[in-house]
């Protein structure tokens, strides 16, 4: 066992850690049970949970990126081509495929955002991992095949069983895979997991090396995951699962390094980092404009938040790819932003 692993580490501290990522899925767990006793969990997400989940976190998380970036002055500058010619060539690519069929545009972006949302949870491990100065290879291997199987087996049922009743964004948007996917995915997945808990005992009892942190992502991917796409087949239940433990835990980091950064940019960044309740009004201001043109543009639904419909005809295959930039750009830089070697200012969150 390596000497220089932390016993205990966290990545924010002991009750922020327990608050984002355990109290994200009992708070996702807790909505399945009320979901459950109101008789929703065979019907469509109900719009209150629309409102709490999908466009308060979900597409919220997504603008916490202009924070980490866009408003940041200096971290623009730092690496403006970068930051700059993402968006722009994510709308030129965007508009090609739109071009080519909206299953094609729409097919690509759920297999972005799929591994996205499934890389996020890894990148949990690994910064627990390099908090705790833990750099065995064997340790490693068990690691990241427990966290990747916990996400990649739900994916792979979802996209053999054929009878979901959800969608990533639209319907279809995954492509079918064959059952022995699912076949050969399932003992993996269970061997990964106990090898996971059963070397965590063993760093414990042997050493009493403990990462709870760590543990808890685990944990909670693998529950999540596997109740709200295997266990029930319903969009709400999906809804509150998936998009809970993913945006929470990002609006925390986001929200320290944000912090951190404050004191030496500029008056701007200050006003909108001066408090929680300003950074999150400011990123619900901005998902609800984008939301605003998605549902009068495109989806054409909940009038009753939005206003009437738009008619955009042609118009409509340069709309589309556009709203979708924030996405776009979000799951691109997030494989960027958060990489040590090339980000200095990350230290900071220490």
């Amino acid at each position: 066992m390596d000497a220089t692993i932390q016993k205990t580490p966290w990545l924010f501290s002991r009750p922020v850690d327990l608050s984002v990522f355990l109290g994200s899925a009992l708070a996702s767990l807790a909505l399945l049970a009320i979901g459950w006793q109101m008789g929703i969990l065979d019907g469509d997400t109900p719009d209150w949970t629309w409102i709490s989940a999908i466009l308060l976190i979900d597409v919220a998380h997504v603008w916490s990126t202009s924070f980490r970036v866009y408003f940041d002055s200096e971290e623009y500058k730092r690496r403006i081509w970068l930051y700059t010619l993402v968006p722009i060539i994510g709308y030129i690519i965007g508009v090609a495929l739109y071009s080519e069929g909206e299953m094609v545009f729409w097919r690509i972006l759920a297999y972005l955002a799929v591994f996205h949302f499934v890389r996020q949870q890894y990148g949990w491990v690994a910064l627990y991992r390099a908090k705790a100065r833990e750099k065995s290879r064997w340790t490693w291997w068990i690691d990241a095949s427990a966290v990747y199987l916990a996400t990649v087996y739900p994916l792979a049922f979802w996209m053999t069983s054929g009878d979901r009743e959800f969608a990533w964004f639209v319907k279809n948007d995954f492509i079918s895979l064959p059952s022995f996917v699912e076949t050969v995915l399932f003992p993996l997945w269970a061997l990964a997991l106990i090898a996971y808990f059963g070397k965590s005992v063993f760093q414990y009892v042997s050493a009493g090396v403990l990462n709870p942190g760590k543990d808890i992502v685990v944990a909670t991917t693998a529950v999540c995951w596997y109740v709200g796409i295997v266990a029930l087949n319903s969009d709400y239940a999906f809804t509150v699962t998936n998009v809970i433990i993913h945006g929470v835990p990002y609006f925390a980091l986001i929200w320290f390094y944000a912090r951190a950064r404050r004191e030496t940019s500029t008056s701007f960044y200050k006003a909108i980092t001066g408090n929680w309740l300003v950074f999150l009004a400011t990123l619900w201001l901005l998902a609800y404009v984008e939301e605003l043109f998605w549902h009068r543009g495109v989806w054409h639904e909940r009038n009753w938040i939005f206003g009437s419909n738009w008619d955009l005809g042609p118009l409509k295959a340069f709309l589309v790819p556009l709203l979708a930039i924030p996405q776009i750009t979000h799951y691109v830089l997030d494989g960027f932003i958060w990489k040590r070697k090339n980000n200095p200012d990350v230290g900071l969150l220490k």
